[in-house]
Order: C-alpha cells, then structure tokens, then sequence
C-alpha cells in the first residue's frame, strides 16, 4: 500500500476527473485549483454543499455536495485524503458505467 499526502491524492482525483467532464468544465476546474482562485473557490465550495443539502429542489442536486466538498478539500488538510480517495473512486465507477453502457464508436 502506497503513503501518499493528503495533497497527492486529491491533485490525483482532480486530474482523474479533469479527464472525464468536458473541456470547458475541466478548465474551470483547473483554474479553481490555482493558489488565486481561493476566494472563489471556498464561496463556490460552501455554495455547492448547501446546494447538494438541499437536493430536493428541482434546480439544486445531490451532484453539488462532493463538487463542494472537493473543492472545499483542496484548503483544509484534513479532508484532503478521504474527498481525494472518493473522487478517485466516483471517477473509476462514472467511467466503468459510462463504458460499459455508453461505448465509444469508431469514428468514420
């Protein structure tokens, strides 16, 4: 079993999941990651674990809270390991689902 810091982990699942949402959304992503971007990304984060709380409404889902958490993660340590590790793992079941019943075709 590999011992990897809290920060390994968590820039591991942000580059996993930069990978599988769409080009727009993963520089979005990479831009929150910058050292700047922390007064957006701790409103954003707090914003969307509200948000996922509140899934019930129709606008608002469930989706909100581990976005949220994730970026939330990347300013508190402690969270750094266990939202890195569930993102990891999230990403590997999203992409197992996606391939398995949405496969890519050929091109041409």
């Amino acid at each position: 079993m590999r011992h990897e810091s809290g920060r390994a982990v968590l820039r591991q699942a942000f580059r996993r999941l930069e990978h599988e949402v769409p080009g727009k959304v993963a520089r979005i992503l990479r831009s929150l990651r910058h050292p700047d971007s922390r007064w957006v990304r701790i409103p954003a984060g707090i914003l969307l674990i509200f948000g996922g709380i509140f899934s019930i409404l129709p606008f608002l889902g469930l989706w909100m809270l581990p976005l949220g958490l994730l970026l939330i993660a990347y300013d508190v340590p402690i969270l750094q390991k266990p939202v890195g590790r569930f993102t990891l793992w999230a990403v590997h079941k999203w992409a197992s689902f996606r391939q398995r019943y949405f496969p890519e075709r050929p091109q041409g």
